[in-house]
């Protein structure tokens, strides 16, 4: 007999959220690393079966991205050592952090709508 499917979020998504805030716990009030500063993690992506965890975040100070991402990127052992004392699950993925640009992308996206907008104000109309 097949099981019916529950609708709303499925267990993956679930985990990947709690990743996310946890993650972002650790990194506001255990990471020292000045290079990290003040970030904010959009999402976080996992693979069926835990074992990476793609956790994408922004940033205001992107002029220091290579130093924000190295920053990270050695922190991540760190990071998910003390994700494992948190979250108890099978396996414990190992985190790659990728820059999310879609909030940059977007700003730039609604400069050009309020621009476009503006020169179709200034042309008479017939």
């Amino acid at each position: 007999m097949k099981k019916k499917q529950v609708r709303g979020f499925q267990r993956g998504d679930r985990v990947a959220e709690q990743v996310r805030r946890d993650l972002a716990d650790l990194i506001r009030t255990e990471l020292k690393d000045p290079r990290v500063g003040m970030i904010s993690l959009t999402a976080v992506e996992l693979t069926p079966d835990y074992a990476h965890a793609k956790v994408f975040f922004t940033t205001l100070n992107s002029e220091h991205l290579p130093e924000i991402e190295q920053g990270l990127k050695r922190a991540s052992g760190f990071l998910r050592r003390e994700l494992g004392r948190r979250i108890h699950i099978h396996t414990l993925p190992e985190l790659h952090f990728i820059y999310d640009n879609s909030l940059e992308h977007g700003a730039n996206m609604s400069l050009l709508i309020d621009q476009a907008n503006a020169v179709s104000d200034l042309t008479p109309e017939d």
